[in-house]
């Protein structure tokens, strides 16, 4: 691929830009010497103002999704891209949010351009356990072990019952919740169905990936070790 391609691809601007950028000098080698669009060079050793130029297309990325943003292009508020360098709003193949988070949902959301890989990521084949954590409205009634477990919970408009979930209960109001489908706001519809209301609700992992120490906003691109950890056992 021409490196005015490659580059404008990665979301630093349009072609054009690209190429005002080349004559500008602002792309060169690991070695500071000033590339030319017809260049030849390894994806490594490209510079854009003397900082790395993105990863190629496959790119992985998990961002702690704070409450109050959602994961949308076009709503009007405030939109997870907000909280990554602008470009990565432009990339081609665009980065997309690997299942979403509702607004007043906060904690571990992946995002990557690679079609294939987020499709592996959802589907139901994978089996990737999600886990989550919840602060409620009112005490747990005593059952919801059981009622989640049995595999037999119908959420409201469904004719399907819920996969078995399990729950372990950390204080009456506060459990942890791990889910192995998405369904739409499958855990406020779990505990709706049980008479209570979820007030504060956090993704912590997919699969054996967690958040880990990053703060709400913070987000990281993932190594392959990571994408391993992703696929193995929590």
């Amino acid at each position: 691929m021409k490196l005015v391609k490659l580059i404008a691809n990665l979301g630093y601007g349009s072609r054009k830009d690209v190429g005002w950028m080349f004559r500008e000098g602002r792309i060169t080698d690991a070695a500071g010497e000033v590339l030319y669009a017809d260049d030849r060079v390894a994806h490594g050793d490209i510079r854009v103002d003397g900082e790395a130029l993105d990863p190629p297309q496959g790119l992985l990325i998990a961002l702690h999704k704070p409450v109050g943003h959602t994961c949308s292009t076009k709503d009007p508020g405030r939109v997870i891209y907000d909280l990554l360098p602008p470009r990565f709003r432009l990339r081609d193949p665009a980065l997309s949010p690997v299942g979403r988070l509702d607004r007043d949902t906060s904690g571990l959301l992946l995002m990557t351009d690679d079609g294939g890989l987020l499709h592996r990521i959802i589907s139901p084949k994978s089996n990737l356990p999600k886990v989550y954590e919840a602060t409620l409205a009112q005490d747990l009634r005593g059952d919801e072990v059981d009622v989640f477990a049995s595999g037999s919970l119908m959420l409201e408009s469904e004719d399907t019952p819920l996969a078995p979930a399990a729950m372990q209960v950390l204080s009456p109001r506060h459990a942890r919740l791990t889910l192995t489908e998405g369904r739409y706001h499958q855990v406020r519809r779990m505990f709706a169905a049980m008479g209570n209301r979820v007030e504060t609700l956090q993704r912590v992992s997919i699969g054996g990936l967690g958040l880990g120490d990053a703060a709400p906003g913070q987000w990281r691109i993932l190594t392959g070790e990571d994408r391993s950890r992703l696929f193995s056992s929590p």
